[in-house]
C-alpha cells in the first residue's frame, strides 16, 4: 500500500489500552527471575530501599520525557531523534532500536524457554522424580528444541503486532490480564507454603532491612541497575507506544502508573518465589544467588516439586509459574519487534512487510544464541549458553547510553529555546538565572505539563534530567566497568568473551556505522544514476540523494505541531496521507524532482 493513502488514525482505544500495552513492555522475564534474585542477594528489604528511590530517579524521570518525545514526535525512535535532535543526530534513534532489537535476538530464545518449560510442567515433566539438571541440559543442549520454541515465540508476536495499535492492545490486555491472575495465585499458594511451619520467614525476609547492606556500594549499584532495565527506561519502548497516544492522554500519569504497576508486579513476584523457597530449602539465600539460569529453571522446579498440598497442587504451582513468566516474555517481545517494526512503517515500509522482515531478522540472528556456544560448568555440571550470555553483557549496558541520547534531546530543545529567546529580547551572553527560568525548563513547560495533563511536574524533573541523570549513568558505567577490572580475568583480552575489550569493540564499530549511514540511508535516500545493480552503484559512486521523507502517524485532532523543533522545518516530515512536495533543493542548491513523489502522484491519479 502507499504509505501516503495509509490512514493517520492508528492509535490505542483509550487509556487502559495504553497502559496495558506499556506495562507489558515494561514487564518481563526480569521481573519474576532477576527481581528475587537481586533480594537474595542484597540483603532482603535492604534492596528495596534504593531500588524503590531509583525508581523516581531514574525511571519516572526516563518515561516521562519517552512518553512526552513520542506524544510530539508521532514516530518511532529514529523519526523522534530525527525532529527533535535534528537531521544529524537521526542514528541515535537508530542505536536506541537497535540495542532494543538486539535484546529481542536472544530474549526470543529466553522466550522460548520459558514456553518450554510451561508444556513440561503441564505435562508432568518437573516432578519431584525428575532431575531438573538433566532437565535442562537436555533442552539446551538440543538445539532443534531450542529453535522450535524459539519459531513459536516469534509467531505469536508476530500475530500480536500484525494489524497495528488496535491487535497490540488486546494482546497486551489479555496476555497481562491473565499475568495478574496467575501471579495473584501463585502468591496465594506461595503464601499457603511459607506458612505451613507456622512462619512466614519468605515474608519477613522480602522486607526486613539489614542496615550494614545500605552501607554497601554494590547494593545501591544493583538496585539502580534494576530499576533502569526493569521498567524498560530508555529503551524507547515509551516512544513508540506513545505514537498511539490519544491527544488527551496524561503524560505524567502514564508514566508514573506504568513504573509503579512494573514494580508492583515484581514484588508479587519476588514474594512469591522467596515464600516458596524459604519454605522448602534448607539454605534458601544460597538457592536464590545463583545465576539466572539456576534458580529459574533448576531450582524453582524443585521448590514447587515440594509444596505442601500433594501432586495437584504442585503441578498447578509449577505449571502457573511457567505460564506466567511466558506471558510476561511475550509482551516484552511484543514491544521488542513493535519498536522495530515502527521505524520501518515510519520511512514508508507496509506494515506487514515490516512484520515480516523483523521477524525473519530476529529468527536468524537468534540463531547463534539458541545453538552456538553451549557450554557446561565444570564445577558445577550445568549447561548455559555462552553465546547469548555475551549479547546480554554487550547490548545490556549499551541500552544506557539510549538513555543519555534521549536526555541529550531534552538538553539541546533547552539550549536552543534559550537561545531563540535571548533574540527575541536582544539579549547577549550567557545568565545562569535565565538559562534556568527559559532553558532547563523549556522541554518541561512545552510537552510534558500541557493543557492535555493533570498531573504537572515541577522542577525536581528538570534537576533529575540535567544534573542526576548524567550524574547517575557515570556511576552506573564507571562501577560496571570498575566490577569487570577487578572480577574478571584479563579482562582486555579482546578474545575474553567476558572482557572490556569486546564489549567496547562492538559498541564502537555500532556506533561508527550508524553515524556513517546518517547521511546516506537514514535522513536522504541513494538513487542510482546508472543500470548497475545494488550494492554496485553504491561502491562506484554512481548515485545521487535525495531526502528520505518519514511518515508521522497523528491521529485525527491530536495537534502535535513540530515547527519548533530542530526537525520540524524539513518539508520531508509529513503526516501519513499527506503528500510529499514535488521537488526539493539538493546539497549543490539545484532543484530536483523527488523520485518518490512523482511515483505517488502517477499511483493518485
Amino acid at each position: 500500500m502507499n504509505p501516503q493513502s495509509e490512514p493517520s488514525s492508528d492509535q490505542f482505544s483509550g487509556r487502559l489500552g495504553l497502559i496495558f500495552a506499556t506495562i507489558g513492555a515494561a514487564i518481563g522475564t526480569g521481573n519474576i527471575w532477576r527481581f528475587p534474585r537481586m533480594v537474595g542477594a542484597n540483603g532482603g528489604g535492604s534492596f528495596l530501599v534504593p531500588w524503590l528511590i531509583f525508581l523516581f530517579l531514574w525511571s519516572v524521570p526516563l518515561i516521562i520525557a519517552e512518553f512526552a518525545l513520542g506524544k510530539r514526535s508521532r514516530t518511532g525512535t529514529v523519526g523522534t531523534f530525527r525532529i527533535f535532535a535534528g537531521p544529524k543526530f537521526a542514528w541515535m534513534g537508530l542505536w536506541t532500536a537497535w540495542i532494543s532489537t538486539a535484546i529481542g535476538f536472544y530474549y526470543a530464545v529466553v522466550t522460548g524457554w520459558c514456553i518450554n518449560y510451561f508444556q513440561t510442567a503441564i505435562r508432568g515433566g518437573l516432578t519431584q522424580e525428575v532431575d531438573t539438571t538433566d532437565v535442562w541440559n537436555n533442552f539446551l543442549q538440543e538445539p532443534s528444541q531450542v529453535i522450535f520454541f524459539q519459531i513459536i515465540a516469534i509467531l505469536i508476536t508476530m500475530a500480536a503486532i500484525w494489524k497495528g495499535a488496535k491487535a497490540i492492545e488486546k494482546a497486551n490486555v489479555y496476555l497481562m490480564s491473565s499475568l495478574f491472575v496467575l501471579l495473584f495465585t501463585a502468591l496465594f499458594l506461595a503464601f499457603v507454603m511459607d506458612f505451613e511451619d507456622g512462619t512466614l520467614d519468605g515474608f519477613v525476609f522480602m522486607f526486613s532491612i539489614q542496615p550494614e547492606y545500605l552501607l554497601e556500594p554494590e547494593t545501591w549499584i544493583n538496585g539502580l541497575s534494576q530499576s533502569a532495565w526493569s521498567c524498560s527506561a530508555g529503551m524507547g519502548m515509551a516512544i513508540t507506544y506513545s505514537v498511539y497516544m490519544r491527544k488527551d492522554e496524561d503524560t505524567t500519569l502514564n508514566a508514573a502508573t506504568m513504573c509503579l504497576a512494573n514494580n508492583s508486579i515484581s514484588i508479587i513476584a519476588g514474594l512469591t518465589v522467596m515464600m516458596a523457597v524459604f519454605a522448602v530449602v534448607e539454605d534458601p539465600l544460597s538457592a536464590v544467588g545463583g545465576g539466572s539460569s539456576a534458580i529459574t529453571f533448576l531450582v524453582l522446579p524443585e521448590v514447587f516439586a515440594k509444596a505442601p498440598g500433594g501432586p495437584a497442587v504442585q503441578l498447578l504451582m509449577v505449571t502457573i509459574f511457567f505460564l506466567a513468566l511466558s506471558f510476561a516474555a511475550l509482551t516484552s517481545m511484543i514491544s521488542t519487534v513493535e519498536l522495530c517494526v515502527r521505524n520501518f512503517v515510519d520511512h514508508g515500509v507496509d506494515r506487514s512487510k515490516a512484520v515480516g522482515f523483523t521477524s525473519a531478522a530476529i529468527f536468524l540472528f537468534g540463531l547463534p544464541s539458541a545453538a552456538i556456544w553451549i557450554m557446561v560448568d565444570d564445577s558445577t555440571g550445568v549447561a548455559f549458553p555462552q553465546f547469548l550470555e555475551v549479547q546480554d553483557h554487550i547490548w545490556g549496558y549499551g541500552l544506557m547510553f539510549s538513555g543519555l541520547f534521549i536526555a541529550y534531546s531534552i538538553w539541546k530543545y533547552g539550549w536552543s529555546r534559550y537561545r531563540s529567546w535571548q533574540n527575541e529580547n536582544d539579549l547577549e551572553g550567557f545568565d545562569m538565572g535565565d538559562y534556568v527560568e527559559n532553558g532547563v525548563s523549556a522541554f518541561r513547560d512545552d510537552f510534558v505539563n500541557t493543557g492535555d495533563n493533570d498531573w504537572w511536574i515541577g522542577r525536581w524533573w528538570d534537576a533529575i534530567m540535567y544534573i542526576g541523570f548524567p550524574a547517575m549513568f557515570a556511576v552506573l558505567m564507571l562501577s560496571y566497568f570498575g566490577d569487570l577490572l577487578a572480577n574478571v580475568h584479563d579482562p582486555w583480552d579482546p578474545t575474553n568473551p567476558h572482557g572490556i575489550s569486546i564489549i567496547l569493540l562492538f559498541w564502537g564499530v555500532t556506533a561508527i556505522i550508524f553515524v556513517s549511514l546518517n547521511k546516506y540511508v537514514l535522513i536522504n535516500r541513494m538513487i542510482p544514476t546508472t543500470d548497475s545493480p545494488w550494492p554496485l552503484y553504491v561502491l562506484t559512486g554512481d548515485y545521487e540523494l535525495e531526502p528520505r521523507p518519514v511518515y508521522r502517524n497523528v491521529p485525527e485532532g491530536a495537534e502535535a505541531p513540530i515547527d519548533m523543533l530542530p526537525g520540524g522545518d524539513d518539508p520531508f516530515v509529513v503526516g501519513a496521507g499527506e503528500s510529499l512536495p514535488e521537488s526539493f533543493v539538493d546539497e549543490y542548491g539545484e532543484k530536483r524532482s523527488h523520485t518518490m513523489a512523482s511515483v505517488d502522484a502517477i499511483l493518485n491519479e
